[in-house]
């Protein structure tokens, strides 16, 4: 019987092998993705997303409209909603007794869209 022990998988290097000249021009820019995994950890979570992708469809909603949108209730809506301004993705406005929320920026909106792209194909 073969041993499994010194077999490697299928989608791993065989040998040890570094090209410097590419390690030397990428390792830089990997500074760049720092903080980014925020903004997916944000969208990672079902309501979250749903409450985002809500938002891309309007201007703004109010956190009433977005809990009734996704079926959840308002403090849970919030309390989501105040998670995702935290972490830079929303941004809201107050207006008399109601709280309005809205997409930071359209690179969010530009993602949100191209995930669902992605998915629906």
């Amino acid at each position: 019987m073969p041993s499994q022990l010194n077999k490697v998988p299928a989608d791993s290097c065989e040998v040890e092998c570094t090209h410097p000249e590419v390690v030397e021009r990428v390792t830089p820019l990997i500074s760049q993705v720092e903080g980014v995994e925020t903004i997916f950890k944000a969208l990672s979570d079902a309501t979250r997303m749903k409450i985002i992708y809500a938002l891309t469809q309007e201007d703004e909603l109010c956190v009433c409209d977005v809990a009734a949108i996704i079926g959840i209730s308002t403090a849970t809506a919030s309390h989501h909603l105040r998670l995702l301004r935290t972490m830079g993705i929303a941004k809201n406005r107050k207006q008399g007794k109601l709280v309005y929320y809205s997409v930071k920026d359209h690179h969010i909106t530009d993602l949100v869209k191209i995930a669902i792209e992605h998915h629906n194909e």
